[in-house]
């Protein structure tokens, strides 16, 4: 029987990055006693850690067989479940688990997790509600409550939430973080956006002494990538320009802090491209840190912000010299050591006071550089003779009631038009009633809407496109893959210039495509733009021909272009005087 000493010394590898080693020796552990069961456990757990869920899956069932009544082994188990994609199997074990220990907690932060994947948030409120009822003070179950109620389209309580969590615990990092990507969602004055965004500057609680490597402005670099997001994700499709076309000379380290399905391609690709990866997704803070120092990176570039891919606390010491934000958060990152972000002139002009507490590289004309799927389904338009129709697939919850009083404008603008939403979250029921709800009170009919869920594939999704004539961006938070899909699909779409980063992408997008023309300045110019489009099929039927083309021959599609502007203006930052 393996001694807990080992186990332990195996679990801290593995929370130092050192997840291989870990792996190898309990590996020789459950093969010398495959009925040890706590290094089983311990086998199972990073089986996980290194996405191998198939394997975990089997290690924990065989324990959970075994010691059927402990919560603990139960909630491993549906960690694991919920990792593989079985969120329904994972309720059952959280349920069993509260069955063995009505109070354990764990279960009840789980089960807002796998509810939400099952496409029930009312349920996942529900248990929420339960489990805050027996641990009233628990930020991280405040937290996942607080994602329930997003997924059920209670954004503005979602928020109300996060903040209110965030009072009582103001120093806890990864809440500031989870409240201010909410604040992209919601109406809230600028300045309170700006004001949230720089408070996180308190936040970092590095002590260790900034990295430094050789000084040299010219020499080639060592470049390095922290994300979650190496994967089948949309950043991961825009950082591949950058990615496969680097600067000669330089190096590039991937380091990995999301734990991706088993074969995926996209992690694949990337993996071959960069020149080390290096697999940090059980790692904590301090041994990412040690892992970026230890290979001398000179840039550092994080994608993630304060979404689900992003780890800034890890940040905190600055292990680079230069620390990058780019592409995957719409907002400033507030981090004291992140030294830089990369904007466009539209996203954040010269012209305005700086919303961003980094330095900004402008990469104009767009901050992003789309890569089309290689495989698209045929374009299709609408029957001749049937309704307009207007589409959004953007995420339900970026759909504000301003959204939705903008686009119920555009609605009675064109008579006898209809509104075709498709969004994952509209697979709840009780997430589509509350969306149907909001549009009806903005003034759209709810016969004259219709919704329908994410579909399994890209080409699947691609194809739905056949049913748009126009697709209507989000306020205030654009999109982003979406915008790039639906001109690649040959279906206009429009854009409204806001006053922040997060809601110009749209107008950045659309201007780099070769259409600045879709981009309205008020509300009322957005309904104009939309009725002079529905007004003319035959130049819809146009555009769905001959936009495919134009967009993959303008700046938003020219890869090398981009990759080039991107290396300067990582050389930019480079060569800057530090402190």
């Amino acid at each position: 029987m393996a001694s807990d000493a080992a186990l332990q010394k195996a679990l801290k590898d593995a929370r130092e990055g050192r997840l291989d080693a870990a792996l190898a020796s309990v590996r020789i552990m459950v093969q010398r006693d495959p009925k040890d069961w706590s290094a089983v456990q311990v086998y199972a757990m990073l089986l996980c850690d290194a996405g191998q869920f198939t394997q975990a899956i089997h290690h924990f069932a065989r324990v959970v067989t075994v010691v059927p009544d402990a919560a603990p082994l139960r909630n491993n188990y549906a960690n694991a479940l919920l990792a593989a994609g079985r969120a329904r199997d994972a309720v059952d074990e959280w349920r069993a688990a509260l069955r063995a220990d009505p109070t354990y907690r764990m279960a009840y932060l789980g089960l807002t997790r796998a509810l939400i994947e099952c496409g029930d948030a009312d349920a996942a409120v529900r248990d929420g509600e339960r489990g805050l009822a027996l641990h009233p003070d628990w930020p991280r179950l405040a937290h996942n409550m607080a994602n329930a109620l997003e997924a059920a389209m209670r954004v503005d309580e979602s928020v109300t939430l996060l903040k209110s969590t965030l009072a009582h615990h103001p120093k806890e990092g990864w809440l500031r973080s989870r409240t201010m990507q909410a604040l992209n969602y919601v109406d809230v004055p600028l300045k309170e956006s700006v004001a949230a965004h720089r408070e996180f500057l308190a936040c970092a609680t590095g002590s260790c002494e900034h990295a430094r490597t050789d000084s040299n402005r010219d020499r080639p670099l060592s470049i390095g990538i922290l994300s979650g997001d190496m994967r089948t994700h949309s950043v991961a499709y825009f950082a591949l320009p950058f990615i496969e076309r680097r600067e000669p000379g330089s190096s590039l380290t991937i380091f990995s802090i999301g734990v991706a399905k088993e074969a995926d391609p996209m992690r694949a690709r990337i993996r071959s491209l960069a020149d080390e990866w290096v697999e940090l997704s059980g790692a904590v803070d301090s041994a990412i840190d040690r892992e970026i120092r230890r290979r001398n990176i000179d840039v550092l570039i994080e994608l993630g912000g304060h979404t689900a891919g992003g780890r800034l606390s890890a940040l905190d010491s600055a292990p680079a010299p230069v620390i990058i934000s780019a592409i995957g958060y719409p907002n400033t990152s507030g981090h004291r050591a992140v030294g830089w972000r990369i904007v466009d002139a539209i996203t954040d002009p010269l012209s305005e006071p700086a919303q961003c507490t980094e330095q900004l590289l402008r990469i104009d004309p767009c901050f992003l550089c789309y890569a089309p799927p290689a495989n698209t389904p045929e374009r299709v338009m609408p029957p001749f003779d049937g309704p307009i129709i207007f589409g959004s697939f953007n995420l339900a919850t970026k759909i504000s009631p301003r959204c939705a009083r903008m686009w119920a404008d555009v609605v009675r603008a064109v008579p006898g038009s209809r509104l075709l939403i498709k969004s994952q979250a509209i697979a709840d029921p009780g997430a589509r009633e509350r969306l149907l709800v909001m549009l009806e009170t903005a003034g759209i009919a709810r016969e004259r809407v219709d919704v329908i869920p994410t579909m399994a594939t890209l080409g699947e999704h691609l194809a739905c496109y056949s049913r748009v004539h126009i697709a209507l961006d989000t306020v205030p938070y654009n999109g982003t893959t979406t915008t790039c899909e639906a001109l690649w699909m040959g279906v206009p779409v429009i854009a409204l210039m806001g006053d922040r980063h997060s809601a110009r992408v749209g107008a950045s997008l659309l201007a780099a495509a070769g259409h600045p023309e879709w981009v309205a300045a008020t509300p009322a110019e957005f309904t104009t733009i939309a009725a002079a489009l529905a007004s003319d099929r035959t130049r819809l039927g146009s555009l769905r021909g001959s936009l495919p083309g134009s967009l993959a021959a303008s700046a938003l599609c020219d890869q090398p272009k981009y990759a080039s502007a991107f290396a300067k203006a990582i050389r930019h930052a480079w060569q800057q005087p530090r402190e």
